[in-house]
């Protein structure tokens, strides 16, 4: 493997959890990783170190802007409680600017040239996206996590942005029953749980009944990331700060489909 497609091969897993995060979904996010790469291959000479990564994300960047779901229809009078729960989206641009800076990484900079926008114009957009952070609805949280630490650590984060934790499960049989009786908004999981259960096929479960976004909490993102089978569409990294907590809970809200 060359010196490019083993950069490329380290930074696709990555790749994939933005693409996943700004289109809503993993199939839409993943085919708007190929279609990047498959414009990137017609390109003769491809940068290499930094300018490697930010020509992919800003591939992504473009791609995904013809991928967003559809608008929601007006509401009725029937769909008021479902609109009182739902956040208001943050628009495309500034979600960018949000996703690149806080859960990618990149310096704001960066996140200029991959948007195709000046350094001012990034931090205003960036600065944007952190007020309607700010403003956006609070939902009912359920946490799926077997370290008391990290669930504690968990529930203390999402309570100060304002939203409600309506329990803390441990196990998969656990976590189907908490979610049942709470109907929960939002599913914050871990990937292993204790009595060696698995989070993930606790929300498999969870949602053959109700529908809410959920996102996984993993030390090793690149095992969910291959871009094979089912996989999350929403994904941190352990150890995760409070920004990148708050901002992938805001983005996951915003693309959920009610």
């Amino acid at each position: 493997m060359s010196g490019t497609s083993a950069e490329i091969a380290r930074i696709l897993p990555y790749l994939r959890r933005y693409a996943r995060a700004i289109v809503g979904s993993q199939p839409g996010g993943d085919a708007c990783v190929r279609a990047a790469l498959e414009r990137l291959l017609k390109v003769d000479i491809l940068p290499a170190g930094h300018g490697l990564r930010i020509a992919l994300y800003r591939e992504v960047a473009t791609g995904c802007r013809d991928l967003q779901p559809a608008p929601e229809p007006p509401a009725t009078v029937a769909d008021t409680a479902i609109v009182d729960q739902r956040v208001r989206e943050l628009p495309l641009d500034r979600r960018q600017a949000l996703l690149l800076a806080v859960l990618e990484g990149f310096p704001m900079d960066q996140v200029a040239e991959i948007l195709g926008v000046s350094t001012k114009a990034a931090e205003d957009l960036y600065a944007a996206a952190k007020r309607d952070l700010r403003d956006q609805r609070p939902t009912r949280i359920l946490i799926i996590e077997d370290e008391p630490i990290i669930a504690l650590d968990l529930a203390g984060i999402v309570a100060r942005n304002g939203h409600t934790v309506v329990g803390i499960a441990t196990t998969a049989t656990e976590a189907v029953a908490m979610a049942e009786k709470e109907s929960p908004g939002l599913i914050l999981a871990d990937i292993q749980l204790a009595d060696r259960s698995s989070g993930i096929d606790a929300v498999r479960q969870i949602r053959d009944h109700m529908t809410m976004p959920v996102i996984f909490i993993t030390a090793f993102p690149e095992r969910l990331l291959t871009g094979e089978g089912p996989e999350p569409t929403f994904l941190i990294t352990k150890p995760f700060d409070a920004d990148t907590l708050n901002v992938s809970i805001s983005q996951a809200l915003a693309t959920a489909r009610r």
